[in-house]
């Protein structure tokens, strides 16, 4: 079993480079000054070592759980960062609010389907966040290949993703 974990965690790593590479490489990731991204949980794809690469080159956001809503910071560092709900590392500091300025987002989620549906973790934090980024913002779902499913429940006022990144 313990050998199992160990393929799964090693698959998964390289599963995550890859996605963060294409993520990278993407025009709208590149054209963009400001960046929404997810300090990720252990069964998301993992952003930590990107969020630290593009933290000096771009304005990083995270976001932070505040009782029921997100609140955006900016990422300053690794020291910027404390443990917050769910044993997430989140950045201190003020709330950022100049929403029009975020250029691209990246955003998490259970599953997707190729429409662009998201499936979250059943809370709506995503789902009160993303009506308050503009239509210009470029949304993006990042999951592993697993993750990319046939149809996600999804209503008329749900947020769509512009596109989803997975493993090729």
């Amino acid at each position: 079993m313990a050998e199992l974990k160990t393929l799964h965690k090693a698959s998964a790593s390289q599963q995550s480079a890859d996605i963060m590479t294409a993520l990278e490489q993407h025009p709208a990731f590149r054209a963009a000054h400001t960046v929404l991204l997810y300090h990720s949980l252990k069964d998301e794809v993992d952003t930590h070592d990107f969020i630290c690469r593009w933290g000096g080159r771009k304005r990083i956001l995270l976001p932070v759980v505040i009782g029921d809503e997100l609140e955006l910071r900016v990422y300053h560092g690794p020291e910027s960062m404390a443990t917050g709900s769910y044993g997430i590392l989140e950045p201190t500091g003020e709330a950022f609010t100049d929403y029009a300025s975020i250029g691209f987002a990246a955003i998490p989620g259970m599953a997707f389907d190729r429409a662009g549906n998201r499936l979250g973790r059943g809370k709506g934090y995503y789902d009160r966040l993303l009506p308050h980024l503009p239509a210009t913002t470029y949304k993006t779902g990042i999951c592993f290949p697993y993750q990319l499913i046939d149809e996600v429940p999804a209503e008329p006022f749900d947020i769509r993703m512009d596109e989803i990144i997975t493993q090729r």
